[in-house]
């Protein structure tokens, strides 16, 4: 009468999408499920008779000193976002520990596992994407506000210089023109191309090229460029002018932060059922702008997208904002990672 019930929770166990692992009180592994195998890319056989460390290295040791603390008192523990480093790739996860009292033999741990990693991004995603819209939507209504007067102040400024007759007054009233054009400029360019993406077929390594000449002749043999493609990528739809000026805007923004050891990679990859926002696609490209600089501010990195806002002195803070919007026109987005020595801006694009 046991066997079938002892059938039934192994089916159970095995069908779980968690990672469910049971480690004996000397903290090693005495069972794991198949989503276990999945998430550390290793088999049944592989992980059972190891240690936790040996398996799964917690980037903080308070995960592990918890697992011990189950162990002698009995009390559960529930962590969230932990960071762990697998035999093959950095996750993180929630981890639930149950600790197991047999009658008849020593207590046991049950640690359940479940990877957050895509949830956590697709948050962060979604935050970027209202984070453009919002910023657009105020840009757009100051645009607005700020363009009307300086048409005025413009115009009166040309009439008065019609009723001058020194030289000397006309000056003056050419500084006004000269300034309200230059502020008017700066209204255009905050809010971006105003004409749609002229969409057609086109090779994203072609729009690369492109991108790297233009890098050449700025910055010539100052600047050690380099390139990672992948020829499997297919044609994609866009419009090979604005995404040429949305890498470019990253690609020279790095390139103004690095020494005479500087180099810059520009990467293609193919991802496949990835998800952009809440939307799932089955193939996208993955457009890599990797630099060895100083890296970004951690103070700048949850704005570094807004427009006015720039990481150096002599910046407008405007080439990021327009790139992100850019790339939004095309159903992307554009992510960063950040540490010093190792910049990477990623900039992904469906491929239909």
């Amino acid at each position: 009468m046991t066997s079938q019930p002892n059938r039934l929770h192994q089916l159970i166990l095995e069908n779980l999408h968690t990672s469910v692992l049971l480690f004996d009180e000397q903290m090693l592994i005495l069972y794991v499920n198949h989503a276990a195998e999945m998430l550390f890319a290793m088999s049944a056989r592989a992980m059972v008779g190891r240690q936790v460390e040996e398996i799964m290295q917690c980037e903080s040791r308070e995960t592990i000193d918890q697992l011990h603390n189950v162990l002698e008192t009995g009390n559960p523990y529930t962590g969230r976002e932990i960071g762990i480093r697998t035999p093959s790739q950095r996750l993180t996860v929630d981890c639930t520990v149950v600790p197991l009292d047999d009658p008849d033999g020593p207590r046991t741990l049950l640690v359940e596992l479940q990877q957050i990693d895509r949830q956590i991004r697709i948050t962060h995603e979604e935050q970027l994407i209202s984070q453009q819209q919002a910023a657009q939507e105020l840009v757009r209504g100051l645009a607005h506000e700020i363009k009307n007067p300086l048409g005025g102040i413009r115009g009166a400024a040309q009439l008065l210089e019609l009723e001058l007759n020194e030289d000397d007054l006309k000056e003056y009233t050419r500084v006004i023109m000269k300034e309200a054009d230059r502020l008017r400029n700066l209204v255009n360019r905050l809010l971006g191309p105003n004409q749609l993406p002229k969409v057609e077929e086109l090779n994203i390594h072609e729009v690369l090229e492109r991108v790297r000449q233009l890098l050449r002749v700025e910055y010539g043999d100052n600047l050690n460029l380099h390139f990672d493609y992948d020829p499997s990528i297919p044609p994609i739809m866009g419009d090979a002018d604005q995404l040429i000026q949305a890498i470019l805007n990253i690609a020279a923004n790095a390139a103004r932060e690095l020494g005479e050891d500087g180099e810059l990679t520009l990467r293609t990859r193919v991802l496949r059922q990835f998800t952009i926002g809440s939307r799932r696609y089955k193939h996208v490209a993955e457009i890599d702008i990797e630099d060895n600089g100083p890296g970004i501010p951690p103070e700048l990195r949850e704005t570094l997208f807004l427009p006015m806002v720039s990481g150096s002195a002599d910046g407008a803070g405007l080439g990021l904002s327009i790139a992100q919007s850019m790339v939004a026109r095309h159903g992307g987005l554009i992510e960063f990672e950040s540490e010093p020595g190792r910049t990477v801006f990623m900039v992904y694009l469906p491929v239909e």
